[in-house]
């Protein structure tokens, strides 16, 4: 099965290296944002691209946390960070290797559905908008951030001709293999293609600004970012913006007994072995190993 190039954080010190070290200030203001836009309770949550967890300590309340994401070793450390339950046994947290092209999951079936800082590396990002809206159950909510093309510094960069691309113009731009910036009105368009209402938006690192990351203290900046935030719903000037996005209460719910679907043919016929599950369907099976489903296409 085709399909665009996937980024693979394999083997990366993300956590360590980009989080721990670099950024405090954007950790804080995402925070803010989420927990603003953030259903606070549910039966079922999905966050797709988790990495090793990083937001997953904003889900406890769901009863179920499905984590996400292509890297092994990324979502292996989130097991290890998080183990199978949170505190009393809720949530419980499934952790499942898969790519954002092929979710192996029946339709319907999320209360809330979670994307932070995964879209930008989408080479087909309308494909990956209809999925996650796939995912949702009747009434259910996409929580959504993506790196916005339509920030201040890339539009005073395209007035004094140092950047070549147009930040005013809606089609989403490539700026490095596998990064690319979006049209905070081309984002809205494909999610109402994929069937989506849009609720609310919120601007968020508005200070993200090196001179200012090392001159003021964090919490300082957070809470800055936290005043400007609700801005969002007039206008879209940071590299990042947040939205919720509403499915239709007359959708289909998932079967009560549904859960998995193959991602080779669709099928929701899978059958548990010793350590792999196997489609009944098209022969395709898929290894569980160290607490995890691999459900990856591209590693068969």
């Amino acid at each position: 099965m085709s399909q665009p190039p996937i980024c693979d954080y394999e083997g990366s010190a993300y956590r360590t290296e980009f989080w721990v070290r670099e950024r405090a200030y954007e950790d804080g203001a995402e925070r803010v944002a989420l927990r603003a836009l953030l259903p606070p309770t549910g039966r079922r949550l999905i966050e797709v691209g988790a990495g090793y967890g990083r937001l997953a300590d904003l889900y406890a309340g769901y009863t179920e946390v499905v984590l996400l994401d292509y890297a092994r070793s990324q979502l292996q450390q989130a097991r290890e960070r998080l183990g199978e339950a949170g505190r009393g046994g809720q949530p419980r947290f499934v952790y499942v290797l898969g790519d954002f092209y092929h979710l192996p999951f029946v339709p319907g079936l999320f209360d809330t559905v979670v994307m932070v800082r995964v879209l930008h590396h989408a080479a087909d990002a309308p494909a990956v908008l209809r999925g996650l809206a796939d995912l949702l159950a009747p009434g259910g909510a996409l929580v959504l951030e993506f790196a916005s093309k339509h920030h201040l510094k890339a539009i005073l960069r395209y007035l004094a001709r140092r950047q070549p691309w147009s930040p005013f113009s809606h089609e989403p731009v490539e700026f490095v293999e596998l990064n690319f910036d979006f049209h905070p009105a081309w984002v809205r368009q494909q999610l109402t293609a994929a069937g989506l209402r849009v609720e609310r938006t919120r601007t968020v690192s508005h200070f993200r600004l090196g001179l200012l990351k090392r001159t003021l203290p964090t919490g300082l900046l957070v809470a800055l970012d936290r005043l400007c935030q609700p801005t969002g719903a007039l206008w879209q000037l940071t590299p990042s913006v947040f939205l919720r996005a509403r499915a239709p209460a007359e959708r289909p719910a998932a079967p009560a007994d549904a859960f998995f679907r193959c991602p080779a043919c669709g099928s929701t016929m899978l059958a548990h072995e010793v350590s792999r599950l196997a489609c009944t369907h098209c022969g395709a099976g898929f290894s569980i190993e160290d607490g995890m489903v691999d459900f990856r296409l591209g590693e068969r």
